[in-house]
């Protein structure tokens, strides 16, 4: 079942490129396997994933040592900065800097584990109450700010588009989103690099593929509706 999922995701990621006109490798697929099982993600993975996103640091922490080793984990929920340890010297990157004491903190982490962390800015496109995130007029700013600290790279841009039934309501903030990014790529501020774009997820990833994004978060549409547990 899950290597069905998987395997029309993918079908629809190339068809999406195809439509605007990119080439199927410009877009990492990154399987969010929140809350799932580590026999899922195994499955998963044996059907040619190896990219995975998760929400909570915790569960990359526990997840890590059960998985192979060449697996790219993503952490792409809200991150305290007191649980930066535990997935320092495990993600490929962070999607959800939005404080300069979180991307400090990163920074710090990043020194003591002799690495340099690359990092998303989380943008909030569409100005929602519910949703964390810089203001898109803030982004340059902000992104010039944390630009500063030598053990973190700002890669680019993410935002969690509103959740809507029409995936079409969301293109005009990935468009949004794809611009400000642009924009800040063209000013060339040092130790930033602009070459990512996270949005897009189960419900509208195909829009946001066709809008410009890099990284799809695609949980629901491989994994199945997410298990809440009791505790």
């Amino acid at each position: 079942m899950l290597r069905e999922n998987l395997a029309s995701v993918e079908r629809k990621i190339a068809e999406a490129c195809e439509r605007a006109g990119r080439s199927r490798d410009e877009v990492t697929l990154i399987a969010v396997s929140k809350t799932k099982p580590v026999e899922m993600l195994e499955e998963v993975y044996l059907a040619g994933a190896r990219d995975f996103g998760e929400n909570k640091p915790q569960e990359i922490r526990d997840k890590y040592p059960q998985l192979p080793g060449d697996i790219r984990w993503h952490m792409i929920g809200h991150l305290q900065r007191n649980k930066i340890k535990y997935i320092i010297d495990k993600v490929c990157m962070i999607h959800s800097v939005d404080s300069v004491r979180l991307a400090q903190a990163i920074d710090e982490a990043a020194e003591k584990a002799g690495i340099v962390m690359p990092v998303l800015v989380e943008v909030n496109v569409a100005g929602e109450e519910s949703k964390a995130g810089i203001r898109p007029e803030d982004a340059e700013q902000f992104v010039r700010m944390i630009s500063v600290f030598p053990h973190i790279r700002v890669e680019g841009l993410m935002t969690i588009a509103p959740f809507t039934d029409n995936p079409e309501e969301n293109r005009p903030y990935f468009r949004k989103l794809n611009k400000l990014c642009v924009d800040i790529r063209q000013k060339n501020i040092d130790n930033v690099s602009m070459c990512e774009l996270s949005m897009g997820m189960t419900g509208d990833y195909e829009v946001a593929i066709e809008e410009g994004t890099t990284m799809v978060r695609v949980g629901t549409g491989i994994f199945g509706e997410r298990i809440y547990s009791a505790h």
